[in-house]
């Protein structure tokens, strides 16, 4: 027990951990699932083509397969987990592309599927701001069971939202956060740090205006050119706009991010890790949880140096 009041006493930033140790008695683990559900700026809803920036394959579940039904993914993904850790439980948490985009009925029949697996005690959703009508918002607020919705806000600049393709603006974020606030539901946000034309001083403009929002839980990554992508077309080309970030500045900018956001707002990551045959750039050579500790041990530095 001692270490662990250690270990918080030089947490640094308050972190997705805190945030579920305050919904739920023991430790939670998350369970990705791929409900084979498409994105409305690839079907022609919004757009088409999707984010310049964007191949699926980079971030879709390890132990999912979209052909098997959801129930069947995170037994699986609950097996793996169950044998080192028995006392385990779990969040389903719908990842791949935009997972309210589909009939409203069919889509809490998946959800319902998900929380009706044993050790499943709730869910992450993942969506865009634009993708979250009332009826579906007010359905999952009447579950009566933990629901966290996260949004891909990506920027808070809109010029940037149009450069990536991204089919919704800043407006549609700060609408979807409130009203989903308003429901009773946790509110997650996600950004990319670096894309194309944005300065460091965009970015901390981004945390300003998170800072203004009624938001849980944040998630920020680095940029990364994935093959497969108009944006590595262009960066391998030369016209990307973008200069990936190395080690150092990036580790900088976090510092900057934590000295400045909200310190009720949870940070769940700093970070993300493609697959390496899928990763053209900035190639670190460091696992995610490696970065975390440098960023770690450099903010807690600069704490005891004042």
């Amino acid at each position: 027990m001692a270490r662990k009041q250690n270990d918080k006493a030089v947490k640094p930033y308050r972190d997705f951990a805190d945030f579920l140790a305050g919904h739920f008695p023991v430790k939670m683990q998350k369970l990705t699932v791929d409900a084979g559900l498409s994105c409305p700026n690839r079907d022609g809803t919004v757009g088409t083509g999707g984010c310049i920036y964007c191949n699926n394959a980079a971030f879709s579940p390890g132990f999912g397969n979209r052909r098997e039904p959801v129930a069947v993914q995170l037994e699986r993904s609950r097996a793996f987990f169950a044998r080192k850790y028995p006392a385990m439980r779990y969040l389903a948490y719908f990842q791949s592309y935009t997972a309210t985009h589909g009939d409203p009925d069919l889509l809490m029949a998946m959800y319902g599927e998900a929380l009706g697996v044993d050790g499943v005690d709730g869910l992450i959703i993942g969506t865009r701001p634009d993708c979250m009508p009332q009826h579906l918002l007010d359905r999952l607020a009447g579950m009566g069971r933990f629901v966290m919705i996260e949004y891909g806000a990506e920027s808070s600049h809109d010029r940037t939202l149009q450069l990536i393709n991204r089919c919704h603006t800043w407006a549609d974020t700060v609408d979807a956060v409130r009203r989903t606030h308003a429901s009773g539901l946790p509110v997650g946000l996600h950004f990319i740090m670096g894309l194309p034309g944005e300065t460091a001083d965009d970015m901390m403009a981004t945390v300003d205006r998170i800072n203004d929002l009624p938001v849980d839980v944040v998630k920020f990554h680095q940029l990364q050119i994935v093959r497969g992508t108009e944006l590595c077309r262009r960066y391998e080309n030369g016209t990307a706009g973008v200069e990936p970030f190395g080690v150092d500045a990036y580790l900088e900018l976090c510092c900057r991010i934590v000295r400045r956001l909200r310190s009720d707002i949870a940070i769940e990551r700093f970070v993300s890790q493609s697959p390496a045959d899928l990763l053209a750039a900035p190639r670190w050579g460091l696992k995610n949880h490696e970065f975390t500790d440098l960023l770690r041990n450099r903010l807690n530095s600069e704490s005891n140096g004042k």
